[in-house]
C-alpha cells in the first residue's frame, strides 16, 4: 500500500479494502534519503494499524551485493523508521553482485548485514531475505544463496526470509502443481527451514518457468495459474503468516479487491 500523504495513509486504503496485511516503504523507494517521520504521524499510524499485521519492504537502490557504506546507511535509517513504528521486519533483496561472482557477493551481503546489526544492535527489527527470480547478477533465486547468507551473518537470529512466488517459479522452482509445490516446500524446509519464514508474496508470473524474469502478474492470470496459490493458501505450514499482492494497480485498488477475491475464494 502506498504511504502517499503519511505511512497512516496506508493503513487506511488497506481498511477500505478489506486488507487483513499490508506491506509498505518506509519512505520513497527510489530516494536514498526520506524526509523525518513526525510523532504524530507516528502517533496516526500505531493507532490505526490495530491489530493489522504490517511489514516493510527495503528501497530498491540498496544492494549488498557489493560493499557499499551507502547501501548500508540507507538500511540502518530504515530500520530506524520501522522501530518508530512497531513495524517487525523489513524485506530485502539480496543484491547483485554486478561480476564479482556469487562467491564474493553472498560474502558481502552477510558482512553488510552485520555491520547494519551492530548499528541497531538494540532493535529488534529482522531482515526477511526475499527470494529473487535472478535477472541478471542478482543473489536470491537459489534457496541455497540465502542459507549461505544466513550461515555466514554474525546475527542470523535477526533474519528471516520472504518467499516470492512469482520469483520462485522464475528462477526454476516449479510450483504449479501440488506435488511440485510440495517438493519444493520441503527443499525450502530442509535448505533454509520453514521457521525462517515471516511472509509471502503472492504474485503470478507474465514469464516462463526458470526465465529469470521479474514481471508480475494477477492472480490466476499469468503462467504460474491457480494451483500454486491454492497449496500456498491451504497449507498449515503458512497460517497465521501476512501474504500480500505485488501486482499492477490503480489508484481504485479494484484490481486488489479482484485479486483478494480469488486468493479467498482458494481457501
Amino acid at each position: 500500500m502506498s504511504i502517499a500523504g503519511g505511512v497512516d495513509l496506508a493503513i487506511e486504503r488497506g481498511v477500505s479494502i478489506r486488507c487483513e496485511a499490508i506491506q509498505i516503504f518506509l519512505k520513497n523507494s527510489t530516494q536514498w534519503r526520506g524526509k523525518e517521520i513526525s510523532q504524530a504521524e507516528v502517533d496516526r499510524f500505531r493507532a490505526a494499524r490495530n491489530a493489522m499485521p504490517v511489514f516493510a519492504h527495503s528501497s530498491y537502490l540498496i544492494n549488498f551485493g557489493v560493499p557499499s557504506p551507502r547501501s548500508v546507511a540507507a538500511l540502518v535509517d530504515e530500520i530506524r523508521r520501522a522501530d518508530l513504528l512497531g513495524v517487525p521486519f523489513i524485506v530485502l533483496h539480496p543484491g547483485a553482485h554486478l561480476g564479482t561472482g556469487e562467491a564474493a557477493g553472498l560474502e558481502s551481503v552477510a558482512r553488510s548485514l552485520d555491520a547494519v546489526f551492530a548499528e541497531t544492535s538494540s532493535s529488534k527489527v529482522k531482515i526477511a531475505l526475499e527470494t529473487t527470480a535472478g535477472q541478471g547478477t542478482c543473489l536470491g533465486h537459489r534457496l541455497e544463496h540465502l542459507a549461505a547468507i544466513i550461515r555466514a551473518c554474525h546475527h542470523p537470529k535477526r533474519l528471516a526470509v520472504c518467499v516470492d512466488t512469482c520469483h520462485l517459479f522464475a528462477a526454476g522452482y516449479d510450483i504449479r502443481t501440488r506435488r511440485g509445490y510440495e517438493a519444493v516446500m520441503q527443499e525450502l524446509d530442509v535448505v533454509v527451514g520453514k521457521r525462517r519464514v515471516a511472509a509471502f508474496h503472492l504474485n503470478d508470473s507474465k514469464k516462463p518457468l526458470g526465465s529469470r524474469v521479474d514481471r508480475h502478474e494477477h492472480i490466476g492470470k499469468g503462467l504460474l495459474g491457480l494451483e500454486a496459490f491454492r497449496c500456498v493458501m491451504q497449507d498449515e505450514r503458512w497460517r497465521g503468516l501476512p501474504m500480500v499482492l505485488e501486482t499492477p494497480k490503480g489508484a481504485d485498488l479494484r484490481e486488489d479487491v479482484e485479486n483478494l477475491r480469488v486468493l479467498r475464494g482458494l481457501l
